[in-house]
């Protein structure tokens, strides 16, 4: 199949749908949280070998403050809020919350790890005892079984997005045509049926899922952070990456190696077979689910519980769902030990992740408001532009152009591939960021002008690449005869010397400590509640479908839609 010209320009129609000052408005009132990725790190650098403070609260069940693939990796969580400056402030707090906690630990104030003694140093995520806790730890020993523990300690940020519930039906009629993707329903569906707004909530949200995909180079290019990287952190001799200094490798115009193709993530489908499907959340959902099911004798050797000792959930393609990696997801929150598969089919899409985000190094919280700003324009003209379905050419294209914008977006005259044939990064990127302006006119009718801002200071990044992050970077490690490590640590000091002058304001102070206590408490509850062992646990848990729930009853009177509360977040 011909895959059709794309036009970077949003449809007059579309556009004219948001003159409606009641649309205009919920467009504006999209809901945004954050989840903040930060290593624990020594004075030196190095990662911290300590357990999660337990001050802090259970990883397990606390809702904004937890652990990804290790001990030390600390993952911090907003709520979804209407004001992008509220989520932020909530971020800044937990940041305070978590560096009073910590002693002499610092977090990390960059994606990329540095000064790594092997993957068997890195400490796994550990949960408690529960049957839901080890299955969160057993699933992180299968990752770095099969990918390499350091490989998963680098950091990030991803950012969530949803539009407001109003805003489906008052859209429906135009977003459910043929020129917004795919159909949204049949043309005898009975518009006034509350189930036919969330059929074109779901179909108009894939469809921006894979506009993120097509136009996802953008975001290592805009705000790309990790052009260097510690020679400790790469574990292939043969790299091509570049020597900066006797510590450090770099690309001279790489924007993001960890969007690159160092990490696991773009070595995943080697062998396995697994392509994700973004046809329609139906297929996008069978595709893993088939995953999930699937044995892939890739993994077989390392076995599942050996000598007594799990080393994996499974042989399988993936050993659960959130293994696929990709820049962006379609989400639903979970309720008890239910798949993400399963509530997405039995609830839609709730928001979206995107997963592409650098922690920025020059920002104290790793991210800020006009970039906050950016992406939710972002996101909102990707789900407005046309998307058709992503063919397999066009799939190597959007693999391509991300590893290729990851490596060498600065690169003067890099071309990248679209569907009419090659075009330059730059010229490309003008085009989209261009095709915006409409759309930021209009919602600066609700915004006083906070979005085309946003927008131009992006535009100035692609005229002039010198003024993006990653051009920073290395620009300013090159003056100051700084190694990645030497730079990565200066402003990690610099962040928690400015965390050190700020006061937390004592209702916070309060809501964190009440929160650490509720989740040690449901910890506990949990532990309390197991009525099997592992083996059944597992067994139970993946003989759900969408027909029968999971057979693990919830320990709690009311089961908290959380990711935090599912044990298999990943």
């Amino acid at each position: 199949m011909s895959v059709q010209r794309l036009s970077a320009e949003l449809p007059a129609r579309r556009l004219q749908v948001l003159a409606d000052p009641a649309v205009r408005a919920l467009a504006t009132q999209g809901l945004v949280g954050l989840e903040k990725e930060a290593l624990r790190v020594n004075p030196d650098g190095s990662v911290a070998a300590t357990p999660h403070p337990s001050v802090l609260g259970s990883a397990l069940t606390h809702p904004h403050i937890t652990t990804d693939f290790s001990e030390a990796l600390i993952e911090l969580v907003t709520p979804a809020l209407p004001d992008l400056q509220a989520v932020l402030d909530f971020l800044r707090d937990l940041h305070l919350f978590v560096d009073r906690q910590i002693g002499e630990e610092r977090l990390w104030a960059a994606s990329m790890p540095c000064l790594i003694n092997g993957g068997a140093k890195i400490p796994l995520a550990q949960y408690g005892s529960s049957n839901a806790a080890q299955m969160k730890t057993v699933y992180r020993r299968g990752l770095g079984n099969r990918y390499g523990r350091v490989m998963q300690i680098i950091a990030g940020v991803h950012f969530n997005f949803s539009l407001p519930e109003g805003f489906w039906p008052l859209t429906q009629s135009e977003l459910s045509t043929a020129s917004g993707s795919e159909p949204a329903t049949n043309a005898d569906a009975d518009r006034s049926d509350p189930a036919y707004a969330l059929r074109v909530r779901d179909a108009s949200y894939m469809g921006m899922v894979r506009n993120l995909q097509r136009l996802g180079w953008l975001v290592p290019y805009l705000f790309g952070a990790s052009p260097a990287v510690c020679k400790s952190f790469v574990q292939d001799p043969k790299t091509d990456l570049e020597s900066f200094d006797a510590k450090t490798f770099y690309y001279p115009f790489a924007t993001s190696l960890r969007m690159g193709d160092i990490g696991y993530q773009n070595r995943q489908e080697e062998g396995t077979g697994l392509k994700a499907n973004y046809d329609s959340l139906d297929a996008y959902t069978r595709s893993l689910t088939w995953a999930i099911r699937t044995p892939c004798p890739h993994y077989e050797p390392i076995g599942r519980k050996v000598n007594g000792r799990w080393e994996q959930l499974n042989d399988h393609v993936l050993q659960i769902e959130n293994e696929y990696y990709s820049t962006v997801r379609p989400k639903q929150l979970t309720d008890w030990m239910e798949f993400p598969t399963l509530a997405l089919r039995r609830r839609g899409i709730r928001y979206v992740e995107l997963r592409s985000v650098d922690v920025n190094l020059y920002e104290p919280l790793g991210i800020e408001l006009e970039q906050m700003r950016f992406l939710s324009l972002f996101m909102l003209y990707c789900l407005l532009l046309p998307s058709p379905t992503i063919s397999p050419r066009e799939r190597r294209w959007i693999d391509s152009n991300e590893v290729l914008a990851a490596h060498r977006g600065r690169e003067p005259g890099l071309m990248l591939q679209r569907s009419d044939g090659p075009i330059a990064l730059r010229a490309w990127g003008r085009q989209v960021l261009e095709a915006m302006e409409p759309l930021a006119a209009l919602l600066d009718e609700e915004l006083g002008g906070q979005a085309t801002a946003a927008l131009q200071a992006q535009q100035f990044k692609m005229a002039e690449p010198e003024a993006t992050p990653s051009a920073r970077i290395l620009a300013e490690m090159r003056a100051r005869g700084e190694g990645f490590a030497e730079f990565a640590r200066r402003l990690t000091e610099r962040h928690r010397d400015g965390f050190k002058r700020l006061e937390l304001a004592p209702e916070r102070l309060a809501l964190f400590q009440r929160l650490a206590d509720e989740s040690r408490q449901r910890q506990a509850q949990i532990e309390a509640a197991d009525d099997c062992d592992f083996d059944t646990f597992l067994a139970r848990y993946f003989a759900q479908t969408e027909d029968q729930p999971v057979a693990l009853g919830s320990p709690f009177a009311a089961a908290p839609a959380s990711t935090a509360s599912t044990g298999v977040s990943a």
